[in-house]
């Protein structure tokens, strides 16, 4: 068994709600909306569109748009006023005087049952969607002022949607329904509902799990869309008074003056001026025309007043109705969009002298007591009781023309009221009944339900025949009536269907026609959808390409992905061409193809990895047997590249040598040597100072026992871990060792190797310590410094006093055995951190 769900039907937008865990859940739609819109249109490829979407092209294509389509179900087109007819889409009389719908796109017309059924029918599927499960039974909502056949028509669009219609319950009643769901104590609502094309009063007791209605009344011609027909009439009229030319005889003007006139109708509810602008309105021989004006919220109350009127009659009514006064009313709720405008606050607060309570969303409270009543209809909602009343008088033809009423309005259902007739002549052997709904004295008036008539009755004198006419209404407020014979005991009965515009035949061929519709609608929503997933693929199939030339090369699996590219280009081929037979075949190829390539680009990077990962265990492995892990070679190898401080910026202003290349044209300038020795260093290998790398060998004998000498072994550091006197760290003398100590060997003398830096004179290569100053200003050797220091450009002058330079590769003079004092570094500002260097090998900063 299905899940039955509560659908609020209304003129502008349609809601549908659903129990669950005990609570009323409003389903979204599938663009996100609580709400949806009661439009349906079709588009130029047929395709049927319900909701947002086909609200969203109404402009464009308004003979196709149908919108307010509720005001016409289960109404004569006679009974049609000149507003009602007033639509961009087409509306004409049928066969038998109901209305029919034309819709040119598909060459046919709808009659509003079905246009209805086809909103139903979305907001079903939106169900399914949300439980997992299918919708099949629905609590739907009338306004409560709809006659017997406007509620049959309602029931037979739920019929042709393919939903089994539990019950048709009154908007205030439900609204009442979620109000008072939750309330202990007994009190008496005012519902106020203005909706988009109707407008309903009840007057309910509620409390205790009881909800019974005292009174109803109602006008279903008056809504939210009578308010926006005074804006599109004002601005009309002010156009053809400007520019001469009338928009409401153009459809799609007459559609953008409708969508701006509820925008500005919503806007006003918040601002007390909207804008209203209309570019490109129409065109005249002198050029297109433009709407731009403002609309305040008193010249909008101003153009409504007599809205406001009739408003004020059915409130009334329902008071008298329910023999209240407005001091017995304890809350008032307001239903509907159209109750959010501030003018009808104030005509319920004038006339109830009571603000009403905003607790409750005006869009979705009928939906949510639509939900609770189908809640109670499958027993999950228990002990609440529910007392509906028939909205009108119901009633038969008497002789002279006149109606006798059997059951008056606001009589609580399900009823059954009967009464005794006789007949008008003598002799008379058949009656006729002639079931009337309304509240008019005189037959004509109102409005006709049905006829039929009791045969066989015995001839006798008038008013001698004893015939009884019953009137049962049931809780959907469906009417039968039977007629039956005292004497003879024929009995005659009649279910009042026949008074809505559709007959039970039409009905059926209805219901045919929706579903071989919906059949239709499904295979072009499957063929939509696999278009979309062959162009999916298209483009997912080219990513792949991509990714595999980027990550592997161009040679790799170049046959397969010859092979992609060209089924990619038959696929949007076949799409082109609309061949679905080849876009099975081709796209199932794709697919294989694409798993195909992938499938080798997994395997080829998880070998990659795999070698990868055996290499460096080998690597590890001989580095820990051939002794190959020693923390100097690590530093000596990392010194064969070139280092972090050959940087842009120690050359940004030095001058540049003839035929040497810029310092940081890595592409023309020769490799950087790999092993700088300096006065520590053993002698060079074959005389060549930039010969490879020496390994621990090269350095000498053990280490003696010189606390400034190498460290001891297995220490790999340059510092000796060995504690200092007085318990401080050891630190680097700042004169140089004596000749033979330190590695165990004589140290030779210097060579004279080219300078590192060729083009920054100054440097020579023993390790990074700078070479005397040639123009006065030599190092910490001993000589004095100038007080204040030079900038890049002073060290590229000579010398003052025409002294000669000398050139930067002219080895560096000084004496092993002399004293090496510390200099000043506050007072030295290229030993600040910001210069980036340090030439004082005693200082703590070991840049190892």
């Amino acid at each position: 068994m299905g899940k039955v769900v509560g659908i609020d039907l209304g003129t502008t937008n349609s809601v549908v709600s659903v129990m669950e865990g005990g609570k009323p859940v409003v389903i979204a739609n599938a663009e996100g909306m609580r709400t949806t819109p009661s439009v349906v249109a079709f588009s130029k490829d047929g395709e049927r569109l319900v909701g947002q979407m086909a609200r969203r092209q109404a402009v464009l294509n308004p003979q196709n748009t149908f919108y307010g389509v509720k005001r016409y179900m289960g109404r004569k087109y006679g009974e049609l006023n000149a507003d009602s007819k007033r639509v961009p889409y087409t509306i004409r009389r049928g066969d038998n005087n109901e209305v029919r719908i034309q819709c040119p796109r598909l060459e046919r017309e709808f009659a509003p049952e079905e246009v209805s059924a086809m909103i139903l029918r979305k907001l079903a599927e939106e169900a399914s969607r949300y439980l997992g499960q299918p919708v099949t039974g629905a609590v739907i909502t009338v306004p409560a002022y709809f006659n017997d056949a406007q509620r049959q028509a309602t029931r037979n669009a739920g019929r042709i949607a393919g939903l089994e219609v539990k019950r048709i319950l009154n908007e205030p009643t439900a609204a009442a329904l979620a109000y008072g769901l939750d309330q202990q104590y007994s009190q008496t609502v005012l519902v106020f509902d203005l909706g988009g094309g109707t407008f309903d009063v009840s007057i309910l007791d509620v409390g205790d799990g009881v909800f019974e209605v005292r009174s109803t009344a109602g006008d279903t011609q008056l809504g939210g869309t009578n308010f926006d027909k005074k804006v599109v009439d004002w601005l009309a009229d002010e156009f053809l008074e400007r520019e001469g030319v009338d928009l409401r005889r153009d459809r799609q003007s007459l559609q953008r003056l409708t969508e701006a006139a509820e925008k500005a109708k919503i806007e006003l509810s918040g601002v007390n001026v909207s804008e209203i602008n209309l570019p490109f309105i129409t065109a005249t021989a002198d050029g297109p025309k433009h709407l731009e004006t403002s609309l305040s919220r008193s010249q909008f109350e101003g153009l409504c007043g007599d809205l406001l009127s009739r408003l004020r009659g059915p409130l009334k009514q329902a008071l008298s109705d329910a023999g209240l006064t407005p001091d017995q009313i304890d809350e008032v709720v307001l239903v509907g969009g159209g109750s959010r405008m501030p003018m009808v606050h104030e005509l319920v607060r004038s006339l109830i002298r009571r603000d009403p309570n905003q607790n409750v969303n005006p869009d979705e409270v009928v939906a949510v007591g639509a939900a609770i009543q189908a809640g109670i209809l499958t027993q999950e909602v228990q002990d609440i009781l529910l007392l509906d009343v028939t909205p009108l008088s119901l009633g038969l033809e008497t002789i002279g023309g006149v109606m006798k009423k059997v059951i008056p309005r606001n009589t609580t259902i399900p009823v059954r009221r009967s009464d005794i007739f006789s007949t008008s002549e003598n002799n008379q052997t058949m009656v006729e009944v002639h079931v009337l709904q309304g509240e008019r004295e005189m037959a004509a008036d109102n409005k006709p339900l049905g006829r039929f008539k009791l045969m066989g009755i015995p001839p006798a004198p008038r008013g001698v025949p004893q015939v009884q006419v019953a009137f049962d209404i049931d809780a959907n407020g469906i009417l039968q009536v039977s007629a039956m014979d005292r004497t003879t005991g024929r009995e005659q009965s009649l279910t009042i269907q026949g008074s809505a515009t559709l007959s039970e035949a039409e009905v059926q061929q209805m219901i045919r026609d929706a579903e071989e519709y919906s059949e239709t609608d499904r295979l072009k929503r499957e063929q939509v959808e696999k278009r979309n997933r062959a162009e999916a693929l298209t483009y997912q199939s080219e990513r792949v390409l991509r990714e595999v030339v980027l990550d592997f090369g161009m040679q790799f699996a170049r046959d397969r992905r010859r092979r992609v590219e060209r089924l990619i280009q038959e696929l949007r081929e076949a799409l082109a061409n609309n061949d679905e037979r080849g876009i099975d075949i081709i796209q199932s190829e794709l697919q294989d193809e694409v798993y195909e390539l992938n499938r080798e680009a997994y395997l080829y990077e998880d070998d990659s990895e795999e070698t990868d990962l055996l290499g460096q265990i080998g690597g590890t492995l001989k580095r820990t047997f051939m002794g190959d892990d020693n923390e100097f070679n690590r530093y000596e190898d990392s010194w064969s590249r070139r280092p972090a401080w050959e940087d842009d910026a120690w050359n940004y202003d030095r001058p540049r040598l003839t035929g040497t290349p810029p310092a940081n044209d890595y592409y023309n300038s020769p490799p950087p040597p790999r092993y700088q020795p300096d006065a520590y260093s053993a002698p060079p290998r074959n005389g060549d100072p930039y010969g490879p790398p020496r390994s621990n060998a090269d350095y000498g004998a053990p280490p003696s026992r010189d606390p400034y000498g190498a460290p001891a072994a297995g220490n790999n550091n340059w510092q000796d871990p060995r504690p200092y006197e007085g318990g401080q760290q050891p630190r680097r003398p700042t004169a140089p060792p004596p000749q033979g100590g330190g590695y165990g060997r004589e140290r030779p003398p210097n060579p004279t190797p080219a300078p590192r830096y060729p083009e920054q004179p100054g440097y020579g290569n023993d390790a990074y310590r700078p070479a005397p100053d040639p123009w006065g200003e030599p190092d910490n050797y001993g000589a004095p410094r100038p007080a204040a220091p030079r900038n890049d450009n002073d060290w590229n002058r000579p010398p003052a006093g025409g002294a000669p330079a000398r050139s930067p590769q002219a080895p560096i003079p000084r004496d092993p055995a002399s004293a090496r004092p510390r200099r000043d570094e506050s007072a030295d500002p290229r030993r600040s951190p910001s210069n980036g260097y340090d030439d004082d090998w005693g200082d703590d900063d070991e840049w190892f």
